[in-house]
């Protein structure tokens, strides 16, 4: 059985996203959470982001500065800002929901608003995960918690508008889909540990959870210490809202088009003459080509114990299967 002692923090940093949707229309929810961690005996200082990547040094520089734990209040994009300030650093991540999507908090079973998700943060267990490390053609490698998708979903992502995502959250995310029923798509090459396949989606996930309640990764656990990467194939994108009532049903993995394996890399290469898009946790990253890589037990993150009771049931069915 695993450890699930609470972790005791002395000095924490939540750092908050003033933009994103979750804060923005609940002006008073910070001032909230700030009382309800200080009646669980953690003394929390805010720091605000700024702008993109602001994140990243927030945490660093509070981890500098002392700080034995971080609690980011933001969407999935927030939350990957931070992390990727806090590798190896044996520090660990708490995240309260507050953004569109709220894929991680969904993930580890984080729900309500944030003031009566940090009630019971006290309680909740540290435990080493690994993360995803993506390199693209250019720029510093970046990791990511949740998923890397290349292909449709990136174009989605491309083409979001983000003044109708702050004042309509997810519709902003259907209203850029259905913007592309009717425009064909490029299939390209993915490598899985050095396995070739083809896909015109490529989705390379640490997670279940895809956003709400679509769960396309289904074998995928935060606790394992490889990829599971979804792969459809086809050029025309009417052929996934066929896809899409598969997974609905959570019938996708046996539908024809449909493969999924598990791997620790993932190679994702461009098309001569295409510029296929990549996310990474619902953030455009930029074009193919790309590689993700597992980093072992990189992060620190804290996880509530029920989510940790269901991990361990889920491996140890799957161990006798």
């Amino acid at each position: 059985m695993m450890n699930l002692e609470p972790f005791e923090a002395r000095r924490a940093a939540l750092i908050y996203n003033p933009v994103a949707r979750g804060l923005s229309r609940h002006p008073h929810s910070l001032q909230r959470t700030i009382a309800v961690l200080a009646r669980q005996g953690i003394q929390a200082t805010t720091a605000p982001t700024t702008g993109p990547g602001s994140a990243t040094t927030q945490a660093r520089k509070q981890i500098e500065a002392g700080c034995d734990l971080i609690i980011v209040a933001g969407g999935d994009g927030t939350i990957n800002e931070a992390a990727n300030g806090m590798l190896n650093t044996g520090v660990p991540l708490a995240i309260l929901p507050g953004g569109t999507a709220n894929v991680l908090a969904h993930e580890i079973q984080i729900a309500g608003p944030m003031d009566r998700a940090a009630a019971r943060l006290a309680q909740w267990v540290p435990r080493r995960v690994s993360t995803g490390r993506l390199q693209l053609s250019s720029g510093a490698p970046r990791s990511f918690l949740c998923m890397a998708g290349a292909g449709l979903d990136a174009e989605i992502v491309s083409r979001l508008n983000l003044d109708l995502k702050a004042a309509a959250g997810k519709l902003a995310y259907y209203v850029a889909g259905f913007s592309h029923v009717f425009r064909p798509l490029r299939e390209f090459e993915v490598l899985v540990d050095g396995r070739g396949f083809e896909a015109s989606f490529a989705l390379i996930s640490r997670v279940r959870n895809y956003g709400g309640d679509l769960e396309i990764a289904r074998g995928a656990s935060l606790l394992s210490d490889d990829f599971e990467v979804v792969l459809f194939r086809g050029t025309a994108s009417l052929r996934y809202l066929r896809y899409l009532l598969g997974v609905a049903l959570g019938r996708a993995h046996r539908m024809s088009g449909c493969t999924i394996v598990h791997g620790r890399s993932a190679v994702c290469r461009q098309p001569e003459g295409s510029n296929i898009y990549v996310q990474v946790d619902g953030e455009l990253a930029g074009r193919l080509p790309v590689t993700a890589e597992i980093a072992s037990h990189a992060l620190t993150l804290l996880l509530p114990a029920e989510y940790l009771a269901r991990e361990e049931s889920l491996a140890a069915v799957r161990a006798c299967a």
